[in-house]
């Protein structure tokens, strides 16, 4: 089977935009593919962490993983702090990338930007270690949101580059983004990516949310004064980003959704997207409740980093006899 591999750092409370972009698209690969799923730790130190809420996060982020839908009896779930070769693995890739390559990341340029002068080397860096993150597994496929689409693209340049130079080690990686829910965005301001950091609380939805919470925040949802509920990314920013959750949770194509709502106001288009977010969202809330610092957590993931360092050290070991680092 293909391989699949794919993480989310433990830095903030996931909001349905992580779900819809990221979270969901893994549960369709479980049954058909080798799945490796990561809460990818030592990504989130590239910024100052407490150590405390680091552990509780990286906890939480994993029983949300199985609350969510994934079998620990078909994936392969870990942290990767807990298995060494991603960053030995991350060394290797960063003496492969050029700083230009580096300095080019949006997200770098970004971060670097609110970091003033003192910025981390580890935000420039951390690309390599995220390169590292899917080719120790031979991923075939990538399930990401739209905006790590950059990251994807430097994976494949990078192991392209080794595998020009050292042999053939690596398989090239695709990502794979779903349609409609791949990139949610703020319900306060629509053209800006659902995060999980917006200091405006009303802007995101959070998995944790409880129900009354996820009505408030979609009844409030910036919208515009045209009245037509039609998908316009562009002109209707607000308008398409509900189309955008009610399509990737209702199935429906953003036509079909054109013709259910013509003639009705947005308030109907609300009230819909509500009851579909809240549906799915609070089985998902209950099971994490469920599984939260229970013995049977701590298990799937002593197993998870198990399987996957077994997985993970046979590429490297393959890697370091390519580059003679191996007697």
């Amino acid at each position: 089977m293909d391989v699949i591999f794919s993480g989310i750092q433990p830095s903030g409370n996931l909001t349905l935009g992580n779900y819809l972009g990221a979270l969901k698209s893994f549960l369709r690969f479980q049954d058909t593919h080798e799945c490796y799923y990561c809460v990818v730790n030592q990504h989130a130190i590239t910024v100052p962490q407490d150590p405390k809420e680091l552990r509780r996060r990286t906890t939480e982020l994993a029983a949300l993983y199985i609350a969510a839908g994934l079998d620990p009896e078909k994936v392969t779930l870990f942290v990767q702090s807990e298995v060494p070769e991603h960053v030995q693995l991350g060394w290797i890739m960063t003496t492969l990338a050029y700083v230009g390559e580096m300095e080019r990341m949006t997200q770098y340029k970004d971060k670097a930007k609110k970091a003033g002068e003192s910025i981390p080397y580890g935000l420039m860096a951390y690309p390599c270690l995220m390169v590292a993150d899917i080719l120790l597994y031979q991923a075939k496929l990538v399930p990401v949101g739209e905006d790590q689409r950059q990251h994807i693209e430097i994976t494949r340049t990078l192991a392209e580059r080794f595998n020009y130079r050292y042999g053939e080690v690596f398989t090239i990686p695709e990502m794979f983004a779903p349609e409609g829910g791949a990139r949610v965005m703020s319900l306060q301001n629509p053209t800006s990516k659902m995060s999980k950091s917006d200091d405006n609380q009303m802007a995101s939805i959070y998995l944790g949310d409880e129900d009354d919470m996820i009505v408030k925040k979609i009844k409030r949802a910036q919208t515009d004064s045209d009245g037509e509920i039609r998908y316009d990314k562009e002109n209707k920013p607000g308008v398409s980003n509900l189309l955008s959750i009610h399509a990737a949770l209702s199935g429906r194509t953003f036509d079909q959704l054109a013709a259910d709502y013509a003639g009705q106001g947005y308030g109907t288009l609300k009230a819909d997207v509500a009851d579909l977010v809240v549906g799915e969202l609070r089985p998902i809330r209950e099971r994490y409740r469920e599984l939260l610092d229970s013995p049977e957590l701590q298990r799937i993931l002593d197993d998870g980093a198990a399987k996957a360092q077994a997985k993970a050290s046979a590429t490297y070991r393959k890697a370091c006899e390519a580059m003679g680092l191996q007697r």
